[in-house]
């Protein structure tokens, strides 16, 4: 159960995540008397067994870090099964479901489970997740996985095709998330697994005519605040500018003109040239000023898809 938060000390059956270097995290479950190869030597899970998560382990040619997993971290590690939503998305989705300790939220499909962790985690201890998966051999290995991450009492797989046999819930829950091929079909599926008082929903697509069609049902079954955005996480880089002062008086800057008028004016005066002068470099004739900017990175990251949201009033 190592996905608690309030376990310190790694134990036999806990999940942990081998920090073996940047962008190389290794999740693995201890088991006695197995080894496991890294590329700075073996690690034996035996003498993992006792230590604190977040510990320093020296390996026979390096050392690697001990980390307790959490939903951000098991994203960026996880057995890719199917593609999955990142931490940019799933942030997005959390909050904008309204989702807390005590929720009950539907979702179709489970996939590689990265939204699902994230999910109940927010809704522990009290709430449940009712997850859907098409696929059958899918659907055993995320149940597998729940299990062994100590979620077995929040979460229930199901192995049905949502959009051909529906939700087949009555009114239980408080927000549904829809990543499927074809959200539209199962819509009113979804208004019935809702709540009477109401409740959120969200559809994933990563077309665009994929979100029209699921607005235009949504509209139809009366759901009403209807949004669709896209997350995408965009880098700045730090540059260093100089700027030349352009000054219309001869022999003087712009900004020396504008210090000495400040000079004129306090009493006693200060002064301001001494200051300006400190970011100031002589080029030639020339007085330039530099100046801190953030330019766009070149490269930018791709699109992921449209998270469509929708409320339902009491129905």
């Amino acid at each position: 159960m190592s996905f608690d938060s309030s376990k310190h000390i790694v134990d036999y059956g806990d999940t942990v995540l081998l920090y073996i270097g940047y962008d190389n995290m290794l999740p693995v479950v201890i088991e006695e008397g197995k080894t496991h190869q890294t590329k700075f030597g073996a690690v034996k899970h035996d003498e993992l067994v006792g230590k604190q998560f977040g510990t320093r382990f020296q390996c026979p040619r390096g050392w690697i870090y001990i980390l307790r997993p959490t939903p951000e971290l098991w994203t960026l590690s996880l057995p890719h099964r199917t593609q999955i939503l990142y931490t940019t998305d799933i942030s997005m989705v959390v909050f904008q479901l309204d989702l807390k300790p005590g929720s009950i939220v539907a979702e179709a499909g489970t996939g590689s489970g990265s939204l699902s962790h994230a999910i109940l985690r927010t809704i522990a201890p009290t709430g449940h997740l009712h997850t859907f998966e098409f696929h059958k051999e899918r659907s055993e290995k995320a149940r597998q996985e729940f299990h062994q991450h100590g979620h077995a009492e929040c979460v229930t797989v199901t192995h049905r095709d949502v959009c051909g046999d529906g939700f087949q819930l009555d009114h239980i829950v408080d927000a549904v998330f829809l990543d499927l091929p074809k959200p539209w079909e199962c819509i009113t599926s979804a208004k019935k697994a809702i709540k009477k008082q109401g409740g959120r929903l969200c559809s994933f697509s990563p077309c665009i005519e994929q979100v029209q069609r699921t607005c235009e049902e949504l509209s139809a079954q009366n759901f009403t605040d209807i949004v669709t955005m896209e997350c995408l996480a965009r880098h700045f880089n730090l540059q260093y500018a100089k700027l030349q002062n352009v000054s219309f008086e001869p022999n003087k800057t712009c900004l020396e003109t504008k210090a000495s008028e400040v000079e004129t004016e306090s009493e006693p005066p200060v002064k301001k040239s001494s200051v300006i002068s400190s970011n100031k470099d002589k080029v030639g004739d020339s007085d330039v000023h530099q100046f801190t900017s953030a330019v766009p990175a070149i490269n930018m990251p791709g699109h992921t898809g449209f998270l469509t949201f929708a409320t339902l009033t009491y129905h």
